[in-house]
């Protein structure tokens, strides 16, 4: 026998269950005899809480097109730092033992930076013990900050909500026939890919947002209330899209200089639009509101990027070909093409390369100025929201899959 176990970890996509559906079709192919998934991450695997997907899979032979349209983390989540494996080995000593008793001989970690450097932790202790293991990152994150892959499953559905919730706020704006601001807070503590996809919502006739603001360039106060007195001159409504993690030039976030640290120590970032909307509002005195987008960002399965959620799937399936060769330590990645039609390759880089990094948006695809996003951007963003995913309704609203093993009752 030989079994497999797969793992998400890290914030939810859109697009990260369809990499699962990816991973578990590639898996039954390649004659794993047991598809095990670990509720809510490498916590779940510490725990033995597992469940096996196989069965799942064999009781429904439509469970694996439901899991790719279902939004968020089938199998759970948890942001647990996994210590060094030199300085603690006892816990990797543990998991080993698990995964010997399950006769695993590949591990499947899908998740984005943080993620995979769980992934790098364990391929590297496996390494070390000469255990016949294969250890897989698979990328996904919304913010698209990962090294080595062009983008990250996961983005693109993110951008196409983002732009279209734009597009859709943007015509709200032109109602009324008075000066107004809208402020338009989006997902990136550290990277501004998902905000600068706003700049897709624009049209001819209607070029909002105005003002795009990114955590690369620092974020000048003055500067915003000149860009948009100027912007105010010649129209009634103002949109501005800005990255929850923007800072001054000192080095400060916008939202809060107190903010709270996460186990992995980033800063945990809200207020941003509101902590705007205060300077704007006092700087020029009119109708001013913001928005904060959140959650929805993330699990917008309703306006999922086609090209998204079959690059997910690709993914899925390309690592379990790598774990097939024997290969371990690896993250796989996607790679364009340099042809007219975009076209995607898939290759794989050493986790250790990517775990804990952050992708940056090139200074050249943001304007002099750093209040909006170049030519370059919207080439590289266009095609990554193509195509609509077909959902199968009932009363009305979106059918999930159950996920009645991740539940938040509080048992006695």
């Amino acid at each position: 026998m030989k079994n497999c176990i797969i793992i998400q970890s890290g914030g939810p996509t859109t697009a990260i269950n369809a990499s699962l559906a990816g991973v578990i079709h590639a898996a039954r192919e390649a004659g794993y005899d047991h598809i095990y998934g670990a509720v809510n991450g490498i916590v779940g695997v510490l725990s033995q809480n597992v469940i096996d997907l196989s069965e799942r899979v064999a009781a429904d032979d439509r469970f694996l097109e439901k899991l790719v349209r279902t939004p968020a983390m089938y199998l759970g989540s948890c942001r647990m730092r996994m210590p060094d494996p030199k300085a603690e080995p006892a816990i990797y000593d543990t998991l080993y033992g698990y995964f010997r008793s399950l006769d695993v001989k590949a591990f499947f970690g899908i998740g984005g930076n943080d993620s995979m450097d769980t992934v790098a932790k364990l391929s590297s202790y496996f390494n070390s013990r000469n255990a016949d293991i294969s250890v897989i990152g698979v990328p996904k994150t919304i913010d698209n900050d990962l090294f080595a892959t062009d983008h990250t499953p996961g983005f693109g559905s993110a951008a196409k909500y983002v732009a279209t919730s734009m597009r859709e706020m943007a015509y709200d704006t032109m109602i009324y026939p008075v000066k107004s601001i809208t402020i338009v807070e989006i997902m990136g503590r550290d990277s501004g890919w998902l905000t600068a996809a706003s700049a897709l919502a624009r049209t001819e006739g209607l070029p909002a947002p105005q003002l795009i603001y990114l955590p690369e360039v620092p974020f000048s106060v003055e500067n915003c209330i000149a860009d948009t007195k100027q912007i105010l001159k010649k129209r009634n409504s103002v949109m501005i899209a800005v990255s929850e993690g923007i800072k001054d030039k000192d080095g400060e976030y916008i939202a809060s200089a107190d903010a709270k640290e996460d186990k992995f120590g980033h800063k945990m970032l809200s207020g941003t639009g509101k902590a705007i909307e205060h300077i704007l509002g006092n700087a020029l005195g009119i109708k001013i509101r913001s928005v904060e987008l959140n959650i929805p960002q993330r699990c917008g399965i309703h306006l999922a990027s086609k090209t998204d959620l079959d690059e997910a799937y690709q993914l899925g399936e390309a690592a379990v070909l790598l774990a097939k060769e024997g290969i371990s330590g690896r993250m796989v990645v996607i790679e364009r093409k340099d042809t007219f039609d975009y076209q995607v390759g898939y290759s794989s880089v050493p986790v250790s390369e990517v775990a804990n990094g952050i992708k940056k948006v090139p200074r050249e695809w943001i304007n002099e100025r750093g209040n909006d996003v170049t030519e370059e951007m919207i080439s590289y963003l266009s095609p990554l929201i193509q195509g609509e995913v077909k959902l199968t309704y009932s009363n009305g609203l979106p059918e999930f899959l159950p996920i009645d093993h991740l539940t938040d009752t509080i048992q006695d």
